[in-house]
């Protein structure tokens, strides 16, 4: 008898259906992949199981009891653990409290028996081969400690089922091991696992099943053992879109951004160089390091060594103020909590970077201002009422071509654009995709950071491949297409050659 049975799974969010009839099976004492690209349902189905949101259709089956009006409190008494990508810890508490928190030991006497809670905290860890503290401070702890933490405080209340969403993101490959270990261990005592994830190198090394959805929609399953990771890649993404149609080839000019051997937060050994006019797009999972870096090109995040030239000059790096001097601005890939400025006008918004660079002034000219504004509106196109409304009153795609008004103020040569049309509707997609081509024709540097191939196909002329904080490939534009992509963002590449620590061969690296 299967631990978990959910089959033809529906729902929808506002009569907009997000899973069309999704099965999926787990067997006891199993670990098995839940694949799909962002936004394929995983994530959905997940949330039903562990009762955080209703289903429309559909059975629940979980160690033969049939399941209806799944509430949080009950799937946890059931045994089901869902442990999240964002760790859900309290960093101001320690160990053994986290553990127990609403569900603490008590004395006789109604006082909390910590020395009690210690003791059985130490107890689980040790018995788990882990090697935490129960007294210290979560605070404390290492990354892939705190995802161990997890996992033992869903332990140490009898799980049977654990679902792990992508556990290692922020993991070295030491701390992946040790997972595993841990997870391999729990797996011989009839424990199982959902191991959502797109690295292909852990998938088949540490799971027994796979089940794929695609766009809310069940794709198909079979055993690790009996398929390869081209074969499952392309059953993520199906058939390869059509490559872009709106890209022109253009000439470029002479050097402009230079980086050698720069590492930091999320990011190793980069070196590349973009010329004047050039659209070069960065891609892989989320986390693998490209997002990272362009914060890190902006001085939003720090820079542990290498160098960034620009024009042949070095930038002085971890200083968002000596990068806008030198010409760099970042569009950054939350619109709102990093663009958006509510409370203020549509030019207010506009002139925040410029009135960053000239702040020495001792006045601001309103009526140059409008006019400005009036140039921008006109030469990006767009649609608003007055300047003097709030940003909010605009849709999310002319929001986003104020703040690139915002940095084209400046006289900023070089655009890193982070995720640029996250959250913008299909017709605003198109209109962005055509803006970022006219800048580069005008001269404009550009690196594109985004998760979609296809916006790639439209704008890029090469693309350069995340994985694990360093670039695996680079792809001209004619090259750039779906499944290849995907193959090299998820190390399938490596995984096909036998290869579990996400690098692949140095001639498949196209550095």
């Amino acid at each position: 008898m299967s631990l978990l049975e959910m089959k033809g799974i529906y729902k929808s969010f506002s009569g907009v259906p997000v899973l069309r009839g999704v099965d999926l099976t787990i067997e006891k004492g199993e670990i098995h992949a839940l694949l799909g690209e962002n936004g394929a349902g995983k994530s959905t189905l997940m949330n039903i199981l562990t009762g955080t949101i209703a289903y429309d259709e559909g059975s629940i089956r979980f160690d033969g009891q049939e399941l209806k009006n799944i509430t949080i409190k009950k799937s946890e008494e059931l045994g089901i653990a869902f442990v999240h990508q964002e760790l859900n810890l309290f960093n101001d508490l320690k160990v053994f409290e986290n553990i127990y928190i609403n569900k603490e030991i008590t004395t006789k006497f109604g006082r909390l028996d910590k020395r009690q809670m210690i003791k059985r905290s130490r107890e689980l860890f040790e018995n788990l081969g882990v090697s935490i503290d129960p007294t210290a401070m979560v605070s404390d702890l290492r990354t892939g400690e705190k995802q161990l933490l997890e996992i033992c405080k869903a332990l140490f209340f009898d799980a049977k089922l654990l679902i792990l969403d992508e556990p290692t993101t922020s993991l070295t490959n030491e701390e992946v091991e040790h997972l595993f270990k841990i997870v391999n261990d729990l797996k011989q005592r009839g424990i199982s696992f959902i191991f959502i994830s797109h690295k292909m190198p852990e998938i088949f090394a540490y799971c027994d099943a796979y089940t794929v959805f695609r766009n809310g929609e069940y794709i198909g399953h079979g055993k690790i053992a009996d398929t390869t990771p081209n074969d499952v890649t392309r059953l993520m993404v199906g058939q390869a879109s059509e490559a872009g149609k709106i890209y022109k080839k253009r000439k470029v000019g002479e050097e402009v951004l230079r980086l050698e051997n720069v590492s930091g937060k999320g990011f190793n050994n980069i070196s590349f160089s973009v010329k004047k006019g050039e659209i070069i797009g960065l891609t892989g999972l989320q986390g693998a390091g490209s997002s990272e870096l362009m914060q890190g090109i902006f001085g939003s995040e720090p820079i542990y060594s290498g160098t960034v030239k620009v024009s042949g000059e070095t930038v002085k790096t971890g200083s968002v103020h000596r990068a806008m001097k030198a010409g760099i601005s970042l569009l950054p890939s939350n619109r709102k909590e990093n663009s958006v400025i509510p409370d203020m006008t549509l030019i207010e918004n506009m002139y925040l970077a410029e009135h960053t660079l000239s702040a020495g002034k001792f006045q601001i000219h309103k009526k140059k201002e409008e006019n400005n504004y009036l140039e921008y509106k006109d030469k990006l196109n767009i649609k608003a009422e007055s300047g003097n409304d709030l940003i909010t009153s605009l849709s999310g795609g002319n929001q986003q071509k104020v703040f690139i008004a915002r940095w084209l103020n400046t006289n900023s040569d070089i655009l890193l654009f982070d995720n640029p049309t996250q959250g913008i509707d299909v017709g605003a997609k198109e209109e962005i995709y055509r803006l970022i081509l006219r800048l580069a024709e005008e001269g404009k540097t550009i690196l594109v950071n985004t998760l979609e191939i296809p916006e790639l196909q439209q704008v890029a002329d090469s693309c350069m491949i995340f994985y694990n904080g360093e670039i695996i490939k680079v792809l001209s534009h004619d090259e750039i297409e779906e499944h290849r992509v995907m193959m090299y963002s998820t190390n399938s590449v490596g995984a096909q050659e036998g290869n579990t620590n996400g690098n692949s061969d140095e001639d498949e690296k196209g550095k």
